[in-house]
């Protein structure tokens, strides 16, 4: 029996540290498989995408990034949507991360996502932006379960815990849907 465990690499496209979506992020690590281990990562600090700054080497931060998705069996992405679209933040990480050529970190990386907003929509734009830019990285995109989560501020609690039993279940079956979907590629 095999007991390593899966070692997920799990990120929010959001910069605020009380987001909603670090929160469904840390969700998902704990409703989490046994044999699924998801660390993560803050995007805080990743400057904006320049072939400038890349040419002689990329900043240490990007190469910790990189590294840090080479490590990983798969990536967990947790999107907001602003303005009908990816956040700004995100779409500038994985600009860093798809460079590389056939070293790209992303390039055949499993990806499951999952998001969140206040509005109505779930982030189903935003995730559908996300979806379109993996799919040029060559990343290999778990289809579904899809968790759209509208009305986010109104599922947590003030301690910031999700209270809301039926957005726990959906990112239970996206964790555990996950697990299998990387055992294709492994």
């Amino acid at each position: 029996m095999d007991t390593q465990k899966t070692k997920i690499l799990g990120f929010a496209g959001s910069l605020r540290k009380e987001s909603y979506n670090r929160a469904l992020l840390q969700e998902a690590i704990r409703l989490s498989p046994q044999q699924m281990e998801i660390n993560t990562f803050d995007l805080s600090d990743i400057p904006m995408f320049n072939e400038d700054l890349e040419k002689n080497e990329d900043p240490s931060i990007v190469t910790k990034f990189k590294k840090t998705i080479q490590e990983s069996d798969a990536l967990l992405i947790v999107t907001p949507e602003y303005n009908g679209a990816v956040p700004g933040v995100l779409k500038n990480a994985l600009d860093w991360a798809s460079r590389g050529g056939k070293e790209a970190p992303l390039l055949k990386k499993p990806i499951a996502i999952m998001g969140g907003t206040p509005g109505r929509a779930g982030t189903a734009q935003a995730q559908a932006q996300l979806r379109q830019i993996l799919t040029s990285t060559r990343s290999l995109v778990m289809v579904e379960p899809q968790v759209l989560i509208s009305g986010v501020h109104s599922l947590f609690n003030e301690q910031g815990e999700l209270v809301d039993e039926r957005t726990s279940q959906y990112i239970e079956r996206l964790v555990h849907s996950f697990e299998n979907w990387i055992k294709n590629f492994k």
